[in-house]
């Protein structure tokens, strides 16, 4: 045959091209080449840390290497936001974000260390789950209303506790204080977990968390719930009310978590980490745990968990404003 100079041009090049692809194509199938950090910026013992490890166990059998979840809270979430916001971003890095580390501290805390919106990228959003506002069995209340009437005669007289500044439980709270009128004193702790024991010592009067945290507490009585924040009311608890059902309409408050990384991240790895949290999201082990526990599973684009955030972030920022919702 003879000398084609074109047709070697294009195997030259062709085999230039397949060389110079050959670092990507091993970068993005060495991911995750060690353990991936999945940190929760709150105390053990919530709603977050059942979620996030739920989900880090399945993700530990489908890629291969230890997921594991590290626990660290203070200052509203911040520490942890800003620790992860400065890791590598190789995607060994993960952080559970939700409502208030990304749509309400940016509107209630000032001069934060980083932009939620700039320093991060968003994977997906792993879970919602129904607000459950409980009370104390000795306060002088059995049901919603009565709470609340009580809570308006006596302004000042019960506290609420929380797992910390902008955790869910401190925004469903304040928000309720807002649409009915009562005056309750914020209490946060670090974390759900010492919240719960003052609540359950009657050191604290009332509180809001979700059905992870809450649900065999309730069931033993030591707790009752008064309110659900959700639209409908939920399986797990058919007797309870909705805030909405009480009078309040468009009375609407649920926890959510999602997953975030570092800014910078390779896209191709945001989206195996997506694909592989969906997967896990619809194992088995997962979605009998969070059907116990009334969540409602994500695994959606990273795309779409940034709308979703966009649209809390209007949404909040608002309340925050109108609640005047400080940290304590």
């Amino acid at each position: 045959m003879p000398f084609d100079p074109t047709l070697s041009r294009r195997r030259l090049l062709a085999g230039v091209a397949a060389t110079l692809a050959l670092p990507a194509v091993r970068a993005q199938s060495a991911w995750p080449s060690k353990a991936v950090r999945f940190v929760v910026p709150f105390a053990p013992g919530g709603t977050s840390e059942i979620v996030a490890r739920s989900v880090a166990a399945e993700l530990t059998k489908q890629l291969g290497q230890s997921v594991y979840v590290e626990n660290k809270p203070g200052g509203a979430g911040m520490t942890a936001m800003q620790e992860v916001a400065k890791a590598p971003p190789d995607g060994h890095t993960l952080i559970l974000t939700h409502v208030g580390t990304l749509a309400v501290n940016p509107y209630m805390l000032k001069n934060q260390p980083y932009d939620v919106n700039r320093d991060f990228a968003p994977v997906t959003l792993l879970a919602k789950v129904p607000n459950v506002f409980v009370i104390h069995p000795d306060v002088p209340a059995r049901n919603f209303r009565e709470f609340v009437d009580y809570a308006r005669k006596n302004p000042g007289l019960l506290n609420y506790g929380s797992a910390g500044n902008a955790s869910a439980g401190h925004l469903a709270m304040e928000y309720l204080k807002l649409v009915t009128g009562m005056f309750l004193t914020h209490i946060p702790y670090r974390g759900t977990g010492p919240q719960l024991t003052d609540l359950l010592s009657g050191r604290t009067q009332a509180s809001s968390a979700g059905m992870p945290a809450l649900g065999a507490h309730i069931r033993s009585g030591k707790l009752r719930a008064i309110a659900v924040g959700t639209p409908q009311r939920i399986p797990a608890l058919p007797d309870v009310p909705t805030v909405q059902e009480m009078g309040y309409k468009d009375f609407e408050t649920s926890q959510w978590y999602g997953i975030h990384v570092p800014a910078g991240t390779p896209t191709d790895i945001i989206r195996r980490l997506q694909e592989e949290s969906h997967k896990a999201l619809r194992s088995s082990a997962v979605t009998e745990r969070f059907a116990t526990d009334n969540a409602v599973g994500g695994g959606g684009p990273a795309a779409e968990y940034a709308a979703f955030i966009a649209r809390e972030q209007r949404i909040w920022k608002d309340i925050v404003a109108r609640a005047g919702i400080k940290p304590d």
